[in-house]
């Protein structure tokens, strides 16, 4: 590593963003600290305070790039022929991303902003681009639907796969043995999609 006044603004942050993520990664939400991070890139934490305004700060940084990444997987799984096929694939994507990141994306979920305060811009957005690709495939199905029926299933439909995700990651799919993760994410949607295309 580069000598502490080798490294620029930028590139501090890159390094406690790198480290936030492996640490996390490594041993989940529950080990993360700034001073952790601070000692992982040999710099102190006042440091890491002045690239960031504060730990919330730094989480939601990490969670906007575990979102950014998690787009891209699921994205290209998009075949614009088949809007049926792509939900499917779209929810084997989240499910996959969900079972090989466990603790970066779990820390999506168990990451609560002290006070309340706002949620970083980047991570609102990815947030949104997440879920608009999953709308603009159920508005685009050959179903005559408003955008008010149209967002009510976008959210019912992926809060359940994000629902079967999170037990099955976290181990509460209790009869697992009986059927998959991932077999009951595909039953679900393709039971869903045909209630809501036959209404």
């Amino acid at each position: 590593m580069a000598r502490r006044s080798d490294h620029s603004r930028e590139e501090i942050k890159e390094l406690a963003l790198n480290a936030t993520e492996e640490i996390v990664a490594e041993a989940g939400f529950q080990a993360l600290s700034a001073r952790k991070v601070a000692s992982a890139i040999g710099y102190t934490v006042g440091t890491i305070y002045l690239v960031f305004k504060n730990l919330d700060d730094l989480i939601m940084q990490v969670n906007a790039r575990t979102l950014e990444t998690l787009f891209k997987e699921v994205s290209a799984h998009q075949n614009q022929k088949n809007q049926k096929e792509n939900l499917v694939q779209f929810g084997r994507a989240y499910y996959n991303f969900a079972k090989k990141n466990p603790h970066l994306w779990s820390l999506i979920f168990e990451h609560h902003v002290a006070g309340g305060g706002d949620i970083n811009p980047d991570l609102g957005e990815n947030i949104q681009t997440l879920f608009d690709l999953v709308e603009s495939e159920i508005g685009s199905l050959d179903v005559k639907k408003d955008k008010a029926e149209i967002h009510a299933a976008s959210l019912g439909l992926w809060s359940s796969v994000h629902g079967i995700t999170i037990l099955a990651i976290t181990d509460k799919l209790f009869m697992a043995d009986e059927i998959t993760p991932q077999e009951m994410i595909d039953q679900l949607i393709n039971n869903f999609l045909t209630g809501y295309c036959a209404k």
